[in-house]
């Protein structure tokens, strides 16, 4: 596969249409129609998760969020080849993959407001934290993955960054010391077209982004992030390549965000109504139902049907989360090290001041 989708071939790895129609049959991966059904469920529940959090969000119930609209596929092709034992290193976007790994949605809720304990996935092994800073999360993974191959484990670590992340120097550290180390890192690039207001082709004069795996001696490939079979099948290929020590791989998804980047953001300041409706033809869920439904393992009436008791189940999560109490006072202090430093000790005295003057005042 990565010989005949070599990023300097510019060829685009795919399987299906827009319209849900097999095009690459060599490529087409084996999955049953009982894990295809699960998988397609799973980026249902992500999506209708992420639609009501965004409503939660502009209701004020809930801080900033990143949605994941339209980039389904990614996430629910990774989420179906990662196993319990292998790291997840996530960028912001990666919903899917994390509820797959363990992650609750209650946990998820708790991060968004603020809590502390929405970083512990108590049920999700080998997951780090969601990481905001561009990129930066890179670096651990390919730490972890010099961690993983000089304790000689069978481990494969999944790092996830956006197309504005491969614009940082971490990026480019990253993919060059797992290349050098030839570590079990996949690094999966979710190019939705915009690194918040800036588009691909302003970022770089590359020809893609998996072409700079060339320049570090690994393997990279182009996958039409929309498709879910190309996504599990170039995953699946890449999984091969870490378990063999073969070092890394580069893939480049190509999709598309639909919604905001995050819900501060507006996107019709710098994106076009036409733009937007060009990639709808793309979309991955309709895409995938498509070929569901032409193969008769899906119907609009079992999607009716089931979407009730998804929103339920959301309803529920959140609510608990909103339920779960005041901020703990101490949790802005004591996960920032090991061992508090004097400076910040100084830091909370000062707030515990403040918080008796503040008490004092109100009387």
């Amino acid at each position: 596969m990565f010989n005949e989708y070599n990023p300097l071939k510019k060829a685009m790895f795919q399987v299906i249409d827009n319209d849900g129609k097999v095009i690459n049959k060599r490529w087409m991966p084996q999955i049953s129609d009982t894990r295809l059904l699960k998988i397609y469920k799973d980026m249902l529940f992500a999506r209708v998760a992420d639609l009501q959090i965004v409503s939660y969000q502009r209701q004020g119930r809930i801080f900033t969020y990143p949605p994941n609209y339209g980039q389904e596929a990614i996430a629910a092709a990774a989420g179906a080849l990662i196993q319990d034992n292998d790291w997840m290193v996530p960028a912001f976007r990666e919903m899917g993959t994390m509820l797959a790994k363990g992650v609750t949605l209650k946990e998820l809720f708790l991060y968004f407001m603020g809590y502390e304990d929405g970083s512990k996935f108590e049920n999700a092994k080998f997951t780090l934290p969601i990481s905001v800073p561009i990129a930066s999360q890179l670096l651990h993974a390919a730490g972890i993955g010099y961690a993983v191959k000089y304790n000689n484990e069978d481990k494969v670590i999944y790092a996830f960054v956006g197309d504005g992340g491969t614009s940082e120097g971490d990026f480019h550290e990253a993919v060059n010391f797992a290349g050098v180390w030839k570590v079990p890192v996949i690094f999966i690039i979710q190019n939705n077209q915009y690194g918040i207001s800036t588009p691909t082709k302003m970022q770089t004069a590359s020809d893609s982004l998996a072409i700079k795996a060339v320049a570090y001696g690994v393997k990279g490939i182009q996958v039409d992030g929309n498709d879910l079979f190309a996504m599990y099948k170039a995953i699946e290929e890449s999984v091969k390549v870490c378990r063999n020590g073969e070092g890394p791989v580069l893939i480049e998804a190509v999709t598309y965000r639909k919604g905001a980047h995050t819900t501060s953001d507006d996107p019709t300041k710098y994106r076009t109504k036409e733009e937007e409706q060009e990639w709808d033809e793309r979309d991955p869920m309709k895409r995938l139902k498509s070929y569901l439904i032409a193969n008769k393992l899906w119907s609009e009436k079992e999607e009716d049907k089931i979407i009730p008791q998804f929103k339920e189940e959301v309803d529920r999560q959140f609510i608990e989360a909103e339920n779960y109490g005041p901020y703990p006072k101490e949790d802005v202090f004591k996960y920032l090290y090991a061992e508090m430093p004097d400076d910040l000790h100084d830091q909370e005295r000062q707030y515990d001041r403040f918080l008796q003057w503040k008490a004092t005042k109100v009387k």
